[in-house]
């Protein structure tokens, strides 16, 4: 099926050293990035995005997927997130109807064994834009020691009339995490409410 693929780029980041400390273990995030033509470029407004989404999207996340589980085996894969970015000629709607569908989305989720929504990036940018692709645990959405970002870049993408779709991974978290998780706040604020409670007036 023909879905308007110019390019696939893979980037991969492997990080040994932090705040000038070693890593406990290196740190590798792998990032499998899609150029495709913009569908609706050139239409004006268009009302009903579904037949596209329908014909791109599955594709599209199938062929990253395997691209990304062939760079980091799913059981390695601790952290996830998506990006899509419209060239200038486009809506920032058209990005993100390729990346907000379950089509995409489970093809990667269910890939890694994940259960968390994927977090992501939608937005426009002109050509070798540096693109963020955040990520967050893919079962523990409250761990904040796998809030990361992946950034990269396309020199010639995406075009006026593309959409740059990418998917990222991590084998980890950030190098030494030294803040709570949001549950260990949850407790904490808890504890300090019902201290203030009784105190007498």
């Amino acid at each position: 099926m023909d879905i308007g693929l110019r390019k696939i780029a893979t980037f991969t980041e492997e990080t040994m050293l932090e705040g000038g400390k070693t890593a406990p273990r290196p740190v590798t995030m792998v990032v499998v990035a899609a150029v495709v033509k913009n569908p609706w470029a050139g239409q004006g407004f268009v009302e009903n995005l579904r037949p596209e989404i329908l014909r791109i999207a599955r594709p599209l996340g199938l062929e990253m997927t395997r691209r990304l589980v062939a760079a980091m085996p799913g059981e390695r894969v601790e952290a996830y997130g998506k990006a899509a970015i419209v060239g200038v000629g486009g809506e920032i709607e058209h990005a993100s109807a390729l990346i907000h569908t379950l089509r995409f989305g489970n093809v990667f989720r269910e890939a890694v064994s994940g259960t968390a929504f994927l977090s992501f990036t939608n937005t426009r940018t002109a050509p070798g834009a540096l693109i963020s692709l955040p990520m967050i645990h893919k079962s523990e959405t409250g761990k904040r020691s796998h809030f990361i970002t992946a950034t990269f870049q396309i020199a010639d993408a995406p075009g006026p009339d593309e959409i740059l779709v990418a998917i990222g991974a991590s084998d980890g978290g950030r190098i030494h995490p030294r803040i709570a998780d949001r549950f260990e706040d949850m407790k904490e604020m808890d504890s300090e409410k019902a201290a203030g409670e009784a105190v007498p007036a």
